[in-house]
């Protein structure tokens, strides 16, 4: 099984091969047409309220796709319970590529180690459609921490003896299990300081309440530009395009710190191949190169392409990697 990070490779050939493939795509499409396929409104579930991330992500995908399939994507919000409300409403939809999940680290990467009662299989029930958006993280601390770079943070931690602060959008959120690799990685202790969301997170760790977090730059930013909040490093495998001159914890010496948010649209697993095919060409078409990625990677995200089963090797090698970080860390999953 391959690692989330080593995936990038096979999904940058993948992406110039569907390049090169795209006149195909045309003269695919005009076959699949005959079908009828989609001959009314398509339904994006998404797993959030309105605002944020995952629903910026799911509109604008939601918008590119209507255009190239000549339908509506409509966009429904159905939050609660960690995702898995959504979830399970997809998983009961008919399989005919008419109701999609925007699928993300919350309900198939971090989200099945936490959530096994369910009435749905995360992987069974589901078929990715070969587009993933993905948000890496960024390590941020008060601007009025005594540190400047990685290494100054993790002696401040050893000086304070496990009585330094990190707060996170929630327990079991992906910010928080990449501050607890941090920790088995750096050789830390932290205190955990657990929030219902982001906004309130980094709103105490600008105010000098909480010392530090994990959390995307589209949370961050804002405060980062008013001076409150100090970006010390990128939890990616590139720097980010939005803070160029901001070092990775790889090129410090921490190759296993890569994590990001990520979504993925995904259908229920039984829908017909021919129409997960088209809907894997037309999210290629609506995104490869377009407006509509430019929005993307605009407001941070990073738009990888590849064929349903690499998105599907994707989100289970996530599955493991952080079901391995959870077992290091002693993370109680009961539910």
């Amino acid at each position: 099984m391959m690692h989330a990070p080593k995936l990038f490779t096979l999904f940058a050939t993948r992406a110039l091969a569907l390049a090169l493939a795209l006149p195909l795509a045309f003269t695919s499409f005009a076959a699949h047409s005959q079908t009828g396929y989609p001959d009314k409104p398509i339904t994006m579930v998404v797993t959030v309220p309105p605002g944020g991330a995952a629903d910026f992500v799911a509109r604008t995908i939601g918008e590119a796709l209507s255009k190239q399939v000549g339908q509506s994507v409509l966009i429904e919000n159905k939050a609660g319970a960690s995702g898995t409300i959504a979830t399970a409403f997809v998983a009961k939809a008919p399989a005919d590529g008419y109701t999609m999940l925007q699928g993300a680290i919350s309900t198939h990467g971090i989200g099945p180690h936490f959530y096994t009662k369910t009435s749905y299989d995360f992987f069974k029930d589901f078929m990715p459609l070969g587009v993933v958006a993905e948000f890496s993280l960024v390590l941020a601390v008060n601007a009025n921490l005594p540190v400047n770079s990685v290494q100054e943070l993790i002696d401040l931690a050893k000086k304070r003896n496990g009585q330094m602060s990190f707060a996170t959008p929630g327990a079991g959120s992906a910010p928080h299990l990449t501050a607890e690799l941090f920790m088995t990685e750096a050789g830390i202790k932290m205190l955990h300081v657990p929030y219902k969301g982001s906004a309130p997170a980094v709103v105490d760790v600008a105010s000098g309440q909480v010392d530090i977090m994990f959390d995307g730059f589209p949370s961050l930013m804002p405060h980062i530009k008013s001076g409150k909040l100090r970006a010390i490093a990128a939890v990616s495998p590139k720097r980010n395009s939005l803070a160029p001159d901001l070092p990775t914890f790889a090129e410090l010496g921490f190759p296993k710190m890569i994590s990001s948010l990520w979504y993925m649209p995904m259908v229920p697993a039984k829908t017909p191949k021919e129409v997960v095919e088209r809907l894997n060409q037309a999210l290629v078409k609506s995104l490869n190169g377009t407006e509509a990625q430019k929005r993307l990677e605009a407001g941070g995200a990073q738009l990888v392409f590849g064929k349903p089963e690499d998105s599907q090797a994707y989100m289970k090698a996530e599955y493991e990697r952080w079901g391995n970080v959870i077992k290091n860390a002693g993370i109680s999953t009961t539910n």
